[in-house]
């Protein structure tokens, strides 16, 4: 079982319950707390590129890059023709990153930074943002926080549409912190009007607020705050999804 080799070509009907726009919009919030050098913003983990199309829309030079080539292809297509600038789309893994030029900001949404179970590979991918990124340029990403991770403990869900259904169940590990996730799905195919079945295996790494704080430092970050879920305020006790932000430095 992989990740995402198979949940490309549904993973839009699985998450129509994500408000993009609403994520653009508290994007936009910490964009507008001090002005960006530039316009050009990269979309880390951009999965099917439905973030970047909405930024997109909005005026920013965008660059998608994901480690998946099915949901890189989602998501070109899904950017196809988009104005002012169309995005363009790199397939490359987080820490591996490399660009063409500098980045006026960087945003790794809906948790990407657990997917990276490998604490070295996520300090890398830091470092690897903090070197494109321009002196005063932002950095923002969110993480499932370690308390909703560890409540998905033996948990069993089940997402339904017209054409795909999805049963997919989780297990927490306490000594290695990584929750995984056992899915089965089924995706009707309207050529043939047959049921396909796919198996995938996920996981995500939680992560203490600490422990990324110190990451970004190493990494080279500053200014960084930590904010509640889609909140302009410090997070909560209990708070299932935190975001950071982290700027770096004008006079690097």
């Amino acid at each position: 079982m992989s990740s995402y080799d198979f949940l490309a070509g549904c993973y839009d009907r699985l998450t129509y319950d994500v408000d993009y726009a609403a994520w653009a919009d508290y994007i936009e919030k910490h964009f507008s707390k001090r002005p960006l050098p530039g316009n050009t913003v990269l979309d880390l983990a951009c999965g099917t590129g439905s973030l970047t199309r909405e930024l997109a829309l909005r005026g920013y030079e965008m660059i998608g890059v994901d480690q998946s080539p099915e949901m890189l292809a989602e998501a070109a297509e899904k950017n196809r023709g988009v104005s002012p600038v169309e995005p363009i789309f790199l397939c490359q893994p987080m820490e591996k990153l490399d660009l063409y030029g500098t980045i006026d900001a960087c945003v790794c949404c809906l948790d990407s930074v657990n997917y990276v179970t490998d604490p070295l590979k996520l300090l890398r991918a830091f470092q690897r943002v903090h070197l494109f990124l321009m002196p005063g340029g932002l950095f923002l990403f969110d993480i499932n926080s370690p308390e909703k991770l560890e409540g998905l403990d033996g948990q069993v869900f089940l997402d339904e549409t017209e054409d795909t259904y999805c049963v997919w169940r989780s297990e927490f590990s306490r000594r290695s912190r990584i929750c995984t996730y056992f899915m089965d799905i089924f995706r009707l195919d309207p050529a043939t009007g047959r049921w396909d079945r796919g198996e995938e295996l996920h996981r995500e790494r939680a992560y203490t607020p600490e422990v990324l704080t110190a990451m970004l430092e190493t990494a080279g970050f500053h200014h960084i705050r930590h904010w509640g879920e889609l909140k302009m305020r410090s997070p909560k006790p209990g708070e299932q999804r935190i975001f950071f932000t982290a700027r770096k430095d004008i006079n690097t």
